[in-house]
């Protein structure tokens, strides 16, 4: 590459007044690449990496194909530019950063003298299977941004073409390329730099053309693998984003349903149901998508389950709707999906939203099927009990006799959602028995999450029988909704993201706990409040 090459490039990288669009390297995404175990389009490692290393999938408007491919190009320009994210105060204080800054330049952290033995530090703990806590988990992210981008910028990392060697299923990286294949590859890159040279020359055509046609010849010559036809439907789901889009129809179903319970107008509710319909479609759309490109259910990690939970909880609020209308339940079920969706689509460093390979334990899509999406679906049931019970308790402190054929309402639909959430959860705790002998050669061996379940199941048996025993009445059975969802959540979240021991290995993660904690405590204060404000007044 000439001198020229890097003089426009440069002036790409430092002038970022010019946003050149999307769509006019959307072919360079289109290119497979060997990452994480798995043939992707580049398009979406290129997504992956800017969230891991930037913690967004774009720089300042850019798209990330655009910034990643740049990387490999121009290293050390990059190196001096603050695109690096840490969030982690306490690391940024040892290393001697500003604690109020987001970003930094990969110089400065490299070069940094205290790195190595953080870092090593992180490595023997982790090494000796001791407990990473929040501290080591932010050190062990940065370790995994400086690796990625290293790689990245060495041109050793992805793997762009499949290996020769029939025995190894190893693509071959930038720096392993013939010379035929450097040939071919720098068409591309010459492709590339011809629409940033034309976009800063501010041209009317700009040559996108070349590019469409340097990215096929590349893709036929080298990369036409079995995979070919999924490349094309997960850079139709990265783009779409359906999961996006079913929070946002379920937030506006939310308040049609919210609109139509306070002003008693049908036409209100026909478009909520409309709307949550449109949602629940584009939910149904999205699962189809990730199971098409994956082959397996979309539960194995917790992003999945965080975006299927809600699923149950709509599916069974239409179901109960169908079989006895209530004002209550497509509320309660709408904003129990805008919520979990939201979280899902605005978390992606705590809820890893990436297509990832299973783990060898969960290989058995058979068992994946019966006994995750049974427990997982159980918590829907319990989530729209949770929901329900929220709303009634607003009834309840407003004034228990003027609102008492709306708290009656949401009581009996809180009791039959949890009768729903209690068959689940008993059916997928015996099933996943019956997995672990399969698997680990014991049916109950104490594991933190089968305990949990139990736990939770126990708790929402003890409140169900309590109500059919009469020992509470309408009020305790609200209350008692809204304080038993902490067991889900500690079954659910707690387990892999607090406790992270046990068999279950392959489901834990970090971050959150300070919100999650605040969103329980928050809840069991306004039973309290409730509870005794109730007393108060009667």
């Amino acid at each position: 590459m000439n001198k020229l090459f890097f003089v426009l490039l440069s002036i790409f990288l430092l002038n970022f007044s010019s946003k050149a669009n999307a769509d006019e390297f959307s072919a360079l995404g289109k290119l497979a690449v060997q990452d994480g175990g798995r043939i992707k389009p580049f398009d979406t490692f290129a997504k992956e990496s800017m969230q891991l290393i930037h913690g967004k999938s774009n720089l300042n408007g850019r798209d990330a194909v655009e910034v990643v491919f740049t990387w490999m190009l121009l290293p050390d320009v990059w190196s001096k530019m603050e695109f690096l994210k840490i969030d982690y105060r306490k690391l940024k204080e040892d290393l001697d950063l500003e604690p109020t800054k987001k970003y930094f330049s990969m110089a400065e952290i490299m070069s940094h003298p205290k790195l190595p033995a953080i870092i090593q530090t992180m490595n023997n703990k982790a090494e000796a299977k001791e407990r990473l806590n929040s501290y080591d988990q932010a050190i062990q992210i940065l370790n995994n941004q400086l690796s990625l981008y290293q790689a990245i910028s060495n041109n050793l990392h992805p793997g762009w073409i499949p290996s020769e060697d029939a025995e190894n299923d190893k693509w071959k990286h930038l720096a392993q390329f013939s010379e035929e294949q450097a040939k071919d590859f720098g068409k591309v890159t010459r492709a590339f730099v011809a629409i940033i040279q034309a976009k800063q020359n501010n041209l009317k055509e700009i040559p996108s053309k070349a590019l469409d046609l340097a990215v096929d010849s590349f893709f036929n010559k080298y990369q036409n693998v079995k995979e070919s036809s999924q490349l094309g439907i997960e850079i139709h789901y990265n783009k779409l984003h359906p999961f996006q889009w079913a929070w946002i129809l379920y937030l506006l179903a939310t308040i049609f349903f919210f609109l139509s319970s306070l002003l008693s107008k049908e036409a209100l509710y026909k478009t909520g149901l409309v709307l949550i319909l449109a949602a629940f479609a584009m939910h149904i759309y999205g699962f189809s998508l990730r199971v098409l490109l994956t082959g397996r259910p979309p539960v194995s990690n917790m992003y999945e389950t965080v975006v299927w939970v809600p699923f149950g909880t709509v599916l069974f609020a239409l179901f109960f709707e169908w079989k006895k209308r209530s004002q209550f339940m497509l509320l309660g079920a709408s904003l129990t999906g805008a919520f979990c969706m939201l979280l899902a689509d605005f978390a992606p460093n705590v809820l890893d939203p990436s297509l990832q390979p299973l783990e060898p334990v969960l290989r058995s899509n058979l068992w994946l099927t019966v006994h995750v999406l049974t427990i997982t679906i159980s918590y829907g049931a319990f989530f729209l009990a949770f929901t329900l019970g929220d709303l009634a308790l607003f009834y309840i402190i407003k004034g228990e006799k003027k609102y008492k054929d709306k708290i009656k309402d949401l009581s009996g639909a809180i009791y039959r959602a949890e009768k729903i959430g209690v068959v689940l959860l008993a059916a997928g705790t015996i099933l996943g028995g019956v997995w672990a002998d399969y698997s680990w050669g014991r049916f109950w061996g104490w594991d933190p999450k089968e305990t949990w379940a139990l736990i939770a199941l126990l708790g929402y048996l003890a409140l169900l029988h309590a109500k059919q025993g009469g020992h509470i009445k309408q009020v305790g059975m609200i209350a008692g909704s809204v304080v038993s969802f902490s067991l889900v959540i500690m079954a659910w979240y707690g387990v892999n993201y607090v406790l992270g021991a046990g068999l279950h290995s392959y489901g834990f993660g970090a971050g959150g706990l300070e919100y999650v904690a605040s969103f329980v405590g928050i809840h069991i204060i306004f039973v309290i409040f409730v509870l005794f404000g109730r007393k108060k007044e009667g």
